[in-house]
C-alpha cells in the first residue's frame, strides 16, 4: 500500500517531474567568468553581454519570461562566439520551460547538448525537461550521461534513482542512492532516497525513520503520510496514529490521510468509522480502487 502512495499521489509525482518554479542559477563557469572580467577589466559594468544577462536575471525574478529570455538572445547576438553561450543557452532553454514552452526549451537544450557534450548543466536541465514532458526513457538515459560526467552528482543519482526503482530496478536505486547517503547524508534529498527506498524494500522501520528525519526539515503532507503507512506496513498502529493526529491538524483536508486513517481503523477493528474516512478520501480525490482494496484483503 505505501508503495501506491509514493507513486500515485500527484505531491510526490510533482518531486520526481520537479517543479517549473524558477530556479534559475548562474552556471559556474559564467559566475566564474564575470567574477575574472569584474576584476581585470573597468569596463565590466558597460559590457554589453554581461549587462544583458544581469537584466535577464533581473526579469526572471519578476517572473518576466519573456523578457528574460530575450535578453539572453540579446547577449549571444552581441557575442556570437562567446564560449560561455552554451551555458547562457542551457539557461534560456528553462526560461522557456518555466514559461511552459516545453517544446521550445527541448529544441534549444538540444542544441547545447550537442555543442558541449560536456556541460552537465544541459543534460541536468534536458532530463528536467523531458520528464515535466513523460519522456521518463529519454529523461532517465540523460541522467545517465550526467552521472558518466559527474559520478557525485546527487541531484541526477535522486532522480535516476528514483526512476530505476519506480521500474523495479531496486539495485540500480540503492547504487544512487549509497552515493547521496555518502555525499550528502544530512539532507532533505538523502532522507527522501532512503526513506523511499526503505519503505519499497520491506523495511518499514528503516523508512520510518528517514521519513521522521525528512519532516523535521519538510513537513509536507506527503511526508507525513509515509511515514504513517510505514508505521502501519510495521503494524505499529500507535506511533500510526500519533502521526496522523499531528498531520490532521496542518492538514486536515488531504485524501491520503484519510486513506492512511481509514487503514488505521480498519487494523483497530473500528470499522464503521474505518469506512466513514474511506468514503471521504474518495470525496477528497483518492483512487477509489485503492481505497476499496483496504477491505479486500
Amino acid at each position: 500500500m505505501l508503495l501506491l502512495y509514493l507513486f500515485l499521489s500527484p505531491a510526490f509525482w510533482g518531486v520526481l517531474a520537479q517543479s517549473r518554479g524558477p530556479e534559475l542559477k548562474i552556471p559556474v563557469p559564467l559566475k566564474q567568468a564575470r567574477e575574472k572580467v569584474s576584476k581585470d577589466t573597468t569596463g565590466y559594468e558597460e559590457r554589453p553581454y554581461f549587462l544583458l544577462i544581469d537584466q535577464s536575471e533581473q526579469a526572471l525574478k519578476d517572473d518576466k519570461y519573456e523578457e528574460a529570455a530575450l535578453r539572453l538572445v540579446e547577449a549571444m547576438a552581441v557575442e556570437p562566439n562567446n564560449p560561455l553561450n552554451p551555458a547562457v543557452m542551457s539557461n534560456l532553454g528553462m526560461i522557456y520551460f518555466y514559461n511552459g514552452q516545453d517544446s521550445l526549451a527541448l529544441v534549444t537544450l538540444d542544441k547545447v547538448v550537442e555543442r558541449l557534450p560536456g556541460l552537465v548543466a544541459g543534460h541536468e536541465n534536458r532530463a528536467r525537461v523531458l520528464t515535466a514532458m513523460g519522456r521518463d526513457d529519454e529523461a532517465y538515459k540523460e541522467y545517465e550521461r550526467v552521472i558518466e560526467i559527474d559520478s557525485v552528482n546527487t541531484n541526477a543519482r535522486f532522480y535516476h534513482g528514483m526512476m530505476a526503482l519506480y521500474t523495479g530496478d531496486v539495485g540500480t536505486a540503492r547504487a544512487d542512492f549509497d552515493v547521496i547517503n555518502t555525499v550528502v547524508p544530512s539532507t532533505r534529498v538523502n532522507y527522501l532516497a532512503q526513506g523511499t527506498l526503505n519503505s519499497m524494500t520491506g523495511n518499514p522501520v528503516d523508512g520510518a525513520y528517514y521519513f521522521r528525519k525528512l519532516i523535521e526539515v519538510d513537513p509536507s503532507v506527503e511526508y507525513y503520510a509515509s511515514l504513517a503507512g510505514c508505521y502501519l506496513a510495521a503494524n505499529n498502529l500507535g506511533d500510526a496514529a500519533e502521526t496522523l493526529t499531528k498531520a490532521f491538524e496542518k492538514y486536515p483536508d488531504d485524501p491520503e490521510l484519510y486513506y492512511y486513517r481509514a487503514w488505521l481503523k480498519r487494523d483497530r477493528y473500528e470499522l464503521d468509522e474505518a469506512h466513514r474516512d474511506a468514503k471521504r478520501a474518495i470525496e477528497l480525490g483518492a483512487n477509489p480502487q485503492r481505497v476499496a482494496a483496504l477491505f479486500h484483503k
